[in-house]
């Protein structure tokens, strides 16, 4: 008989919210203070990509980053440290938010108990399957102004 995974300690936008600040001000920006709950309504992301790692055991939980394009090239530049106006290689890109996403899942599957294993990110175009699966947070946050979402998907 196995354990049930608790996701109780990741069931609200905060935790999310700690682990993108910890994550942005370590790897990417070199200080705090540049993530931040979005305020007002939800924008549509502009040219859209998308990460997402599942954590796999029992249950499946999608970890889901949303941002425009424009934005993880900034970020990949920052990640990479690459000047501001380098050229981003889609292979820079998909292994840049990648990162991002295998971070920011990994730092979830921290917290929870009998969490599973980590799949490899992907990146894409359109956001992932999600089929029957319920959300259990959907939380849109600020980078430096732009949009950045951050989504835990419990997958059938």
């Amino acid at each position: 008989m196995t354990a049930t995974i608790d996701w109780a300690p990741v069931l609200d936008t905060d935790p999310l919210l700690q682990i993108s600040q910890d994550l942005f001000a370590t790897m990417i920006d070199a200080e705090p203070g540049h993530v931040h709950h979005w305020v007002g309504s939800r924008p549509e992301l502009v040219d859209p990509r998308y990460t997402w790692v599942d954590v796999t055991d029992e249950q499946i939980v999608r970890v889901v980053i949303g941002t425009g394009r424009e934005t993880g090239e900034a970020i990949t530049r920052a990640l990479l440290a690459l000047p501001d106006d380098a050229e981003v290689t889609d292979e820079d890109f998909m292994d840049a938010v990648g990162e991002v996403a295998n971070v920011v899942c990994g730092n979830v599957k921290s917290l929870v108990t009998h969490p599973g294993t980590l799949t490899i990110p992907v990146v894409a175009h359109a956001a992932p399957p999600l089929g029957d699966g319920t959300v259990l947070v959907d939380a849109c946050l600020s980078w430096r102004g732009a949009p950045l979402t951050v989504a835990l998907w419990l997958l059938p």
